[in-house]
């Protein structure tokens, strides 16, 4: 029997059980992008607890496949432990399915200070749902005047671009 269940944007009262694993999952880093973790990123869709002391936790995958997944269940459930939490379980969901659009606010400035221009729209935004190309800024120079030298940067989910203004490449982490 569930007696607890809260997602980090409901809030949580301090010193609940929730809250300290809202506290451990926020210090779990992403495997691909370091600078964010998994709370960042908006992978984490709930917290739960039972009487007994057990922990489950919901994971959103990025995207079907991503070669990631398995580090950071893995991460989750160790960095849990760490904290004191001996009973772990991560299950996957699904749906509705990960989206760009839950990296946090403070996801997207860390991902713009680290030289990764964040999702530049929405994902219900026209020139999204259209297929039109994202208005791309540098992360570097804020500059707008950008080319996209590559469909796929460092890893799936960026893609290369150089901006036409400062010259620098940098990664540019896909509206999805």
């Amino acid at each position: 029997m569930v007696t607890g269940s809260l997602s980090w944007t409901t809030g949580c009262a301090a010193g609940t059980v929730e809250s300290r694993i809202w506290e451990v999952l926020s210090q779990v880093p992403d495997p691909e992008i370091p600078v964010l973790t998994v709370v960042d990123l908006g992978v984490i869709r709930y917290v739960q607890t039972d009487e007994p002391g057990k922990v489950v936790i919901g994971l959103s995958p990025t995207y079907s496949g991503c070669p990631a997944t398995a580090t950071i269940r893995a991460s989750i459930m160790e960095a849990l432990r760490m904290g004191g939490f001996g009973a772990v379980r991560v299950v996957e969901v699904l749906s509705p399915a990960w989206t760009s659009d839950w990296l946090s606010a403070q996801g997207r400035e860390k991902l713009r200070r680290y030289g990764i221009a964040p999702p530049a729209e929405t994902v219900n935004s026209t020139r999204h749902l259209l297929g039109a190309a994202p208005l791309v800024k540098c992360p570097h120079c804020e500059s707008a005047k950008t080319t996209l030298v590559s469909a796929f940067g460092s890893t799936p989910c960026k893609s290369l671009y150089r901006c036409d203004s400062c010259l620098e490449p940098f990664d540019y982490f896909k509206c999805h």
